[in-house]
């Protein structure tokens, strides 16, 4: 009887235990993640441009860079040049491309504004003469060698999305030399300072140079180094949209938006810039305004000032410190805006 009993007790614990088993396995939770097609872009501006089919980075995504990634960033006016498409296209095809033209043309503004709409992180570096190749590749600190720290274009060859290299024609040539593997078929950069490490190229790593037509004007512009100069696949040349005579209704539209003043108001502003922009070109004047100057002096004139005291503190003071500049300046303004 006894022998039974014991049996009977282990035969109920063995099945308890089989059901609590049974029970762990029913409560184990299997977490299955589903990944959606990833939008390029969360950009309101998205769909207004034709670049759906060009996404810089397919099943790639920047969200532990999204601090570096621009937001907000104002629509681009073109007068039908598609600047926007052509700049995206060329970095889908070449990985590469440079935009060319006179200061106030907006080529900054569009690669933050490509960097937005494609989801993209910017690292951008004005390249001006002091700009040194310790500050693009890096650096070791401190009295050994054991803290390294990375430039910037070594930054973005580790981390992808738009390097994008401002005044490229004044950067010095030794800078410019260290680019050259970095944007042919090899794509990497070898460190030289730091054991020779070789540093490959993002696979989602773009790059936009930018700069103002070499001329004796631009102080510290200098012919683009040939090898880079071979090395960019696509130029894209800007221009203004109203200069001289021509006048762009979009312009005078995009301002009325901007500055709530009304349409002859913005009419006249645009007058006034496009002469301002003539003069700079034939290298009378030593800037031309944006379109964001404009609005920045139609934002005072909205304000309650008028045109002529508006100018002052924006058109006038922008151009240039030089007291003679700014009565030519002052002159044009007064063309259009007669001093009552």
């Amino acid at each position: 009887m006894s022998y039974g009993h014991q049996g009977l007790k282990e035969t109920e614990e063995t099945s308890r235990i089989q059901k609590i088993s049974s029970v762990r396995r029913r409560n184990f939770k299997i977490t299955v993640s589903i990944d959606k097609e990833r939008p390029m872009s969360q950009s309101p501006l998205y769909s207004k441009y034709e670049i759906q089919k060009y996404d810089l980075h397919p099943n790639y995504s920047f969200a532990h860079l999204a601090d570096l990634v621009p937001n907000g960033t104002p629509e681009y006016i073109d007068s039908g040049q598609h600047y926007v498409e052509r700049i995206v296209r060329a970095l889908y095809y070449f990985k590469q491309c440079s935009l060319i033209g006179p200061s106030g043309t907006g080529k900054t503004h569009i690669v933050y504004l490509v960097a937005e709409l494609c989801g993209l992180p910017v690292w951008e570096v004005n390249c001006g003469l002091q700009t040194s190749s310790y500050d693009l590749i890096g650096r070791f600190i401190g009295l050994g060698r054991e803290n390294w720290i990375d430039g910037m274009v070594t930054r973005w060859l580790r981390a992808g999305g738009i390097m994008y290299l401002d005044e490229a024609n004044m950067m010095k040539q030794d800078v410019a030399t260290r680019l050259n593997p970095v944007l042919d078929t090899r794509g990497h950069l070898v460190l030289n300072e730091k054991d020779n490490e070789v540093v490959e190229r993002h696979k989602y790593g773009y790059l936009v140079i930018s700069m103002n037509p070499y001329s004796a004007e631009f102080a510290g512009t200098k012919p683009l180094n040939a090898a880079m100069r071979r090395r960019m696949a696509v130029w894209i040349n800007f221009d203004y949209t109203s200069v001289g005579n021509k006048i762009s209704p979009l312009e005078v539209e995009m301002l009325i938006r901007r500055s709530r003043i009304d349409k002859d108001m913005a009419y006249k502003i645009v007058q006034v810039g496009a002469e301002l922009r003539r003069q700079y070109k034939a290298g009378d004047l030593p800037y031309g305004p944006s379109l964001g100057d404009l609005i920045n002096w139609a934002t005072l004139i909205y304000d309650g000032n008028t045109p002529n005291v508006a100018a002052e503190e924006t058109i006038i003071a922008l151009t240039s410190d030089n007291t003679e500049v700014q009565g030519d300046v002052r002159r044009v303004i007064e063309s259009v805006f007669p001093k009552q």
